[in-house]
């Protein structure tokens, strides 16, 4: 490309800048007012103005004029359950949109290399012991660790470090952690035991906690800002190994820091949501329609939808009926029409 076809091109590659900046800033203002509306949704009722006083008394230091039950709900119940649908759905299809470019497969999900059946193992064993809900998220994340683990470890193993026996190595041992799974469910208390892991792989946020969303904020954190940082690797990537190597990218050191964000990314979400199905898989692919395949672009824009994504369907899991629906169930009943709908409007790409 000569240098007038390159001058011909800049006005173009600013104008996608300008506007994809654009679109972010609005996918942040939208996340804001979802959160906003997640926070005087529910069962016990609130005003948007009355609830944007109670938050503003943390700052004018009249939070003693509220009522406690109010100043409760806002603060140790919905507050921190909309930080987690915004950890949860935004963590889970950044991650998602992170493999995809990896391993250049649209039909790729975070749970690839086993981390959500090795989280499942994880919740599971900690309530056949008893330990409660710290312990049933520490054994989550450490289940899913392990997992991934044991997915990274079957290529060394083998000496071969191509992505195909890496996703073939995911396929291993998610098919061992769900047996595992189905060995715990077999010797749990049919009456106490069998239906919290059930409930738990059905994904909720009910019981979130302040504390609990505090204990991987940390690590989400870290997760998400290297990703960012190192977006631009993900678009080498997914040209593939041999051009990646041909533009001087170091590909098992690049693919390892990936991989390692987003399965303690993913693993922190598992560990206090349970499986939570769909966000993963097709939210990045909403995201490529509104902003194109450009990882740069694409996923910092990727985690703001999947938080808006989450808040809308966290708000409609506690307020359509009176017992609150699980997650999954209600990503499945609108991410399997949704990805169909997403279906058509690509058929011609694929």
């Amino acid at each position: 490309m000569n240098h007038s076809e390159k001058a011909q091109l800049r006005p173009a590659a600013i104008a996608g800048g300008k506007f994809g900046s654009v679109k972010l800033t609005l996918g942040v203002i939208l996340t804001v007012i979802a959160a906003f509306c997640a926070l005087f949704l529910g069962r016990y009722g609130l005003t948007p103005l009355d609830t944007l006083r109670i938050l503003l008394s943390q700052v004018t230091g009249t939070a003693d004029a509220w009522p406690a039950m109010t100043y409760n709900v806002i603060f140790r119940v919905r507050l921190p359950r909309v930080l987690a649908d915004i950890l949860v759905g935004g963590g889970l299809t950044l991650s998602g949109a992170t493999y995809q470019g990896i391993f250049k497969n649209p039909l790729v999900s975070p749970d690839l290399l086993g981390i959500s059946a090795g989280a499942c193992v994880g919740a599971a064993t900690a309530i056949l012991m008893g330990l409660g809900s710290t312990g049933i998220q520490i054994y989550a994340l450490a289940g899913g660790l392990l997992a991934v683990f044991l997915s990274m470890a079957i290529p060394r193993l083998l000496k071969n470090d191509s992505t195909l026996m890496l996703v073939l190595s995911g396929v291993i041992v998610s098919g061992l952690m769900n047996a595992i799974i189905g060995i715990l469910k077999y010797v749990a208390d049919v009456d106490t035991q069998l239906p919290e892991i059930i409930y738990w792989q059905m994904g909720s946020l009910a019981n979130v906690s302040p504390e609990k969303v505090l204990s991987v904020f940390p690590a989400m954190l870290a997760s998400v800002v290297v990703l960012f940082l190192m977006r631009w690797r993900v678009n080498i990537m997914s040209l593939g190994d041999t051009e990646a190597a041909a533009l001087g990218v170091n590909i098992k050191v690049t693919r390892g820091v990936l991989i390692l964000a987003s399965t303690l990314l993913t693993g922190c979400a598992v560990c206090i949501s349970g499986i939570v199905g769909w966000v993963g898989l097709i939210i990045p692919h909403l995201t490529r329609l509104i902003i194109g395949q450009d990882n740069v672009r694409l996923m910092p824009l990727s985690f703001f939808v999947g938080a808006i994504f989450m808040l809308f369907i966290d708000t409609m899991a506690r307020i359509i009926i009176a017992a609150e629906i699980p997650l999954s169930i209600l990503t499945g009943v609108i991410g399997a029409p949704l990805f169909f709908w997403l279906l058509m409007k690509t058929r011609t790409r694929l």
